[in-house]
């Protein structure tokens, strides 16, 4: 990979999110970006092309003195849906509920 040059003073806030937030929360909170705006820079972070090899819920960001995690990033997207909830647990009912009586069906059949 090339290296990029990375003074963005000039540049604006999309091109290189990164020099501008340091989190999520930055972009949400800056009102100067439309929701469209906000929603492309997170996209963008939550990007398998950041994910950190090792560590693969986290993403490092060209640009950012650390990594931030996915879920902050995926979170920050729900609030811009206007869903503030954690996103649901994994399980429950199974998708194909078994039916003890069909096997008794069958052999009847």
């Amino acid at each position: 990979m090339a290296n990029a040059n990375t003074n963005t003073s000039n540049l604006d806030p999309l091109f290189h999110p990164a020099a501008h937030y340091a989190s999520a929360g930055d972009v949400l909170n800056d009102d100067e970006l439309s929701v469209p705006e906000k929603r492309i820079i997170l996209s963008s972070w939550a990007s398998d092309m950041f994910a950190v090899e090792s560590c693969p819920a986290l993403r490092e960001i060209p640009g950012m003195d650390r990594a931030i995690r996915l879920a902050d990033i995926l979170a920050a997207l729900r609030r811009l849906d206007g869903d503030d909830d954690d996103p649901p647990r994994g399980g429950g009912v199974p998708m194909r509920l078994r039916r003890p009586w069909a096997a008794a069906l069958r052999r009847s059949a």
